[in-house]
């Protein structure tokens, strides 16, 4: 039984026998009663503003054309951010840590081994 139907009567329809058979086998397919595939064609159509008798290529291909306007219109401001927003802040915040690290200096204790000789000779161990 339908959900939220189940009180309301059935009523019938005069459709050609071709067309019964072919509705019954796409309900069975898609797994709803006749009365729901019926419902859920007639919101769709409604839903969308489209109409059984119109070719849907005008209508695919301006959404289609909107939605590639608004896709460019994205990536543009995006890169906007990028150049203003984001390399200008990484920039600052880089040259704040290069400035503000300390300088290693030796420490006094530590031998200087840059002029430090190395021995001639070493002892062998064989």
């Amino acid at each position: 039984m339908d959900k939220g139907y189940e009180k309301e009567r059935f009523e019938s329809l005069s459709i050609k026998k071709s067309v019964a058979k072919r509705f019954k086998k796409y309900c069975r397919r898609i797994s709803k009663s006749q009365s729901m595939t019926l419902l859920l064609m007639l919101e769709f159509f409604e839903a969308n503003g489209i109409s059984p008798l119109e070719s849907l290529g005008p209508n695919l291909m301006a959404s289609e054309i909107r939605i590639m306007k608004r896709i460019n219109a994205v990536i543009a401001i995006m890169r906007d951010m990028e150049k203003t927003q984001t390399k200008p802040t990484a920039a600052m915040i880089l040259s704040l840590f290069e400035e503000s690290a300390p300088k290693e200096k030796p420490l006094i204790l530590e031998r200087n081994r840059e002029g430090e000789k190395l021995p001639k000779y070493k002892e062998r161990n064989d």
